[in-house]
């Protein structure tokens, strides 16, 4: 029999050895906790490190929307009033490079497109209701100059003629100023002329205004008789007005405004407009330029002409845009001030019989008498033939009167003065005339 001590010499060394087995495993299992452990601990503190990257992303995008709602929008609104006030870029110039920033770039698109559509839809109703209701005061204005040129007709005493004068002439200045407003809201000017002498325009243009008298008209025409045709004489002698007008403001009330009418080789005819003031500054050169031009009509507002807007330019910009004549206002006068340039191309002009009154090609002609027989005459024998007078390029010519020269005499030019008071006077007279005429053929045509 195996003895006692054999046994638990067995059992002993198994016990060890299971023992030892036991404390490998356990080393190894106590490695193993400590790697996992380890990874874990990595883990976690990667975690916690892309958490607070987003915690600090989020504050840093937080902020840039802020600043997008308190700052970028406000400037964008501001530019698009007047562009000289810039729009804040991104804050955190980090975030250029990421999605966020085309995000932003489309939100202040997207505003500023809405806020253009917005406006222009406003603009539009404002436009409508200041056009009727300056198209109703420009009725009631032509009554009254209607009634007060009656009155003039009707009375011969000098004191009532001179107030009658002076309440006509207030009345023409306030004519203009609802005239332009109307203008610019997209309404014709109000009157359609006859053919009309160009020097008769722009003398009736510089009677319009207070301060006329320090208007000096030179004209250097070769035709006395060239005229402006019917349906751009009125657009043409409201921005002739509107130019004096500036001319009268922008220079002294001691300082004369000097106006010259001239031809030029192409058949243009070119009015000057000379003052002696303080000029104009770049920016506002550029900016009447733009508003003359004639371009971009649709892109200017109402609330972009001031408070209280400045109508002028705007107003000869749309007559441009609409009837083909051209306005230069970026040149300096002799005196240091500002040269306007007003011209008249070929097709706007024509000539006028000087023996036969012009009738507005777009008014409805009377009825013509039946024509008297007409006999020859026979000539004189030393009577000298009619030369015609020079003719402006290729105008389209109307039946005019024969200007009767010796043989062998040259025509003399010479420069002439207008006076405005005479000019004035002849335009309410010929006015008058049109009205009766109109009268007369209404009640015809009536019974």
């Amino acid at each position: 029999m195996t003895s006692i001590p054999e046994t638990a010499a067995v059992v002993l060394g198994a016990t060890t050895a299971a023992g030892a087995v036991a404390t490998a495993l356990l080393a190894r299992s106590r490695r193993a906790l400590v790697a996992r452990s380890a990874v874990q601990s990595e883990a976690l503190s990667a975690s916690d490190r892309r958490a607070q990257d987003l915690r600090d992303q989020l504050q840093l995008l937080g902020d840039e929307f802020r600043h997008l709602v308190a700052d970028r929008l406000p400037g964008l609104a501001l530019h698009l009033v007047s562009s000289h006030h810039p729009v804040p870029g991104l804050k955190h110039q980090v975030l250029a490079g990421t999605e966020f920033a085309p995000l932003h770039e489309a939100v202040l698109g997207h505003y500023s497109d809405t806020v253009a559509k917005e406006r222009r839809r406003i603009d539009a109703s404002a436009r409508a209701a200041l056009r009727g209701a300056c198209q109703d005061i420009q009725a009631l204005s032509y009554r009254l100059q209607t009634q007060v040129e009656s009155l003039q007709s009707d009375f011969d005493d000098p004191r009532l003629l001179d107030s009658l004068f002076k309440v006509d002439h207030l009345n023409e200045q306030a004519i203009r100023l609802v005239q332009k407003a109307a203008i610019v809201c997209g309404a014709w000017p109000g009157h359609v002329r006859p053919d009309t002498y160009v020097v008769e325009i722009v003398s009736g243009a510089s009677s319009r205004l207070h301060g006329y008298e320090r208007i000096k008209i030179n004209s250097r025409l070769l035709a006395s008789n060239l005229a402006v045709v019917g349906r751009a004489a009125e657009p043409i002698a409201v921005a002739l007005t509107e130019l004096m007008a500036n001319a009268l403001e922008h220079s002294r009330d001691d300082l004369a405004v000097e106006v010259g009418v001239i031809q030029t080789g192409s058949g243009s005819v070119c009015v000057t407009i000379d003052d002696a003031g303080t000029g104009m500054s770049a920016e506002a050169a550029r900016r009447g330029a733009r508003l003359v031009s004639g371009e971009d009509q649709q892109d200017t507002l109402l609330t972009e002409l001031g408070d209280p807007p400045a109508l002028g330019f705007a107003a000869i910009g749309r007559l441009v845009a609409d009837h083909g004549f051209q306005v230069s206002i970026d040149q300096v006068s002799p005196y240091s001030g500002v040269r306007t340039v007003l011209t008249v191309p070929p097709h706007l002009l024509t000539t006028i019989d000087e023996e036969v009154e012009p009738i507005s090609a777009m008014a409805p002609l009377p009825a013509a008498p039946p024509a008297a027989p007409q006999w020859p005459t026979p000539a004189a024998p030393n009577d000298a033939p009619d030369e015609a007078p020079d003719e402006a390029g290729d105008l389209p010519q109307r039946r005019r009167r024969a200007r009767e020269l010796n043989r062998g005499e040259t025509p003399v030019i010479e420069s002439r003065e207008l006076n405005p008071e005479e000019a004035r006077d002849t335009w309410s007279q010929f006015q008058a005339g049109l009205a009766a005429d109109r009268d007369s053929t209404d009640s015809k045509e009536a019974q």
